[in-house]
């Protein structure tokens, strides 16, 4: 069926994420799948894709150990970032063959669904040339884009700031950039912003209309688990996952 299942997967360790979208690229590959679009909500964490820029941390090792944030090397495409609660995080696990293997028709197919989203609050997203993600302004930056490819499926994806608080920016250049900052939906809109499962309709409707799928189907989080092969415990938003088996091997990435 001609469908995109969307799986909010609730608290998600981050480590988890990265092993979770491991074994649905490797399903999606094999053809035991059709194409996936996951929604986890990650702990605050740093992640810092293949392509860092030097004294890309604002703050030494020690003032970064207080935060309690996590820093982790992930194999997408891109500089560093920050995740947390109140961000929508969206993986696309889908066959790029949907864009031809085009990775740039990828990139700016993911921005102009972030910039469709905001448009329906009555924001006016743009893009600014050599500069992937979405902004607000020449130095407003509002959504992040890092994607990973495999066997020509995607993985990573998109982050939009909804209700986020911004303080944990301040820590880094965001997504290597020195000369901007971040800011989000509850920012712009105020008490009219909406929360992040709403914003996430959103963004699911404008990319599943961009990508040609009759519809969306919801999926049970228990599914992609177990589809990735993974057992995972009643409290799972505290499971411990060996960092070298957790994350995602190999592929192009584009930024």
């Amino acid at each position: 069926m001609n469908v995109l299942q969307v799986c909010e997967l609730g608290p998600t360790r981050y480590r988890e994420g990265l092993a979770l979208m491991d074994g649905l690229v490797a399903a999606r590959a094999r053809g035991e799948t059709g194409d996936w679009l996951l929604y986890p909500q990650h702990e605050s964490v740093l992640t810092v894709g293949r392509n860092p820029s030097e004294d890309n941390v604002r703050v030494d090792r020690e003032a970064l150990e207080r935060t309690g944030i996590e820093v982790v090397e992930i194999p997408r495409g891109g500089d560093i970032t920050w995740h947390g609660p109140g961000q929508l995080v969206g993986y696309p696990i889908v066959a790029l063959d949907r864009v031809e293997r085009d990775l740039h028709r990828w990139l700016r197919l993911l921005e102009d669904a972030l910039i469709a989203a905001l448009a329906r609050w009555d924001l006016e997203g743009r893009r600014i040339p050599g500069r992937t993600g979405v902004w607000l302004s020449e130095h407003e930056k509002i959504a992040s884009i890092g994607v990973a490819v495999r066997r020509w499926v995607s993985y990573h994806g998109f982050a939009l700031n909804v209700t986020n608080a911004l303080d944990a920016f301040a820590l880094i250049h965001p997504c290597g950039f020195h000369d901007i900052c971040m800011t989000s939906l509850a920012e712009r809109l105020g008490p009219d912003a909406p929360d992040v499962r709403g914003a996430g309709a959103a963004v699911t409707a404008e990319l599943a209309a961009r990508l040609g799928f009759d519809g969306v189907v919801p999926a049970h989080p228990a599914d992609a688990w177990a589809l990735a092969g993974i057992a995972r415990n009643a409290d799972t938003s505290k499971r411990e996952v060996a960092s070298e088996g957790s994350r995602p091997r190999g592929g192009a990435q584009a930024w």
